[in-house]
């Protein structure tokens, strides 16, 4: 059996930065166990598949270690190779997933994801916290899937230096960190429990949590965003309510075929 397989920087313009993530079209579902060894052989943060069931697309992320609910950066590389690989003339993509219903659309020569808004509920600072990131937040917010540590500058975000064993031992699959920006309304970092992957470069998904934050923040509905990892990546992203409309675009680094 071949599978095409397809390797590409989300919200980037150029390789090299950005969120790679692996693509992999099925016409039928593989077994789990078969799905998850390929995503531990391409050894990304993510790998998606997708099969399509007539006018939508069933899509499922995995990471070398688990199946997850929601992926941002592997759903937008999925939308780019269906319209910039395979064909795809549609005006959106419609994905079935775990996390319900998510719409793609082209945006120039980007695109946008319409994605669920997350709530979150304010916490204590723990000196676990403080301890697993180096420095002490100003606040600390707890959502159903991740917990976001709130900063004063974007000068603290960039010095962060986390014990990614102490990041483990948190609650939460992802920590985030952000602080108003210099060049953009807010930046971030995001640290993921296990070791796969400690750092993420740019993560969609916790945008879902950040711009209902920075929308009743800063009183506003528009936002730009940059997220301060190593590789980097900007966003644009637009809080609709009860929605988050995330924007970025990508470029393919590499296609090949994987022999089974």
């Amino acid at each position: 059996m071949e599978l095409d397989l397809y390797q590409v920087d989300a919200f980037a313009d150029e390789v090299f930065t950005g969120n790679p993530a692996a693509v992999v079209p099925l016409y039928e579902w593989l077994s789990d166990e078969l799905m998850m060894r390929i995503a531990q052989e391409n050894n990304l943060a993510e790998t998606a598949f997708f099969v399509r069931k007539g006018e939508y697309f069933e899509l499922r992320w995995f990471t070398p270690e688990i199946e997850i609910d929601l992926c941002g950066h592997a759903t937008l590389a999925s939308a780019h190779v269906l319209y910039r690989h395979l064909d795809y003339t549609d005006p959106v993509v419609v994905f079935e997933t775990k996390s319900g219903r998510l719409f793609v659309d082209r945006e120039g020569d980007g695109y946008s994801m319409d994605f669920p808004a997350w709530s979150c509920a304010k916490s204590q600072v723990t000196e676990r916290v403080a301890a697993a990131l180096g420095a002490r937040p100003a606040e600390l917010y707890m959502g159903g899937r991740d917990m976001m540590a709130v900063f004063e500058t974007e000068d603290e975000i960039r010095a962060l230096d986390p014990d990614f064993r102490l990041v483990s031992g948190l609650d939460g699959l992802c920590l985030i960190c952000t602080a108003p920006g210099m060049d953009h309304d807010f930046v971030s970092r995001v640290f993921v429990s296990g070791d796969s992957v400690p750092e993420d470069p740019v993560t969609g998904s916790a945008h879902c949590t950040l711009v209902p934050y920075w929308a009743d923040r800063l009183g506003k509905s528009s936002f730009s965003s940059y997220q301060a990892s190593r590789r980097g990546g900007s966003l644009r992203c637009e809080y609709l309510g009860d929605r988050v409309k995330i924007s970025g675009n990508a470029v393919t680094y590499m296609t090949g075929i994987i022999h089974l």
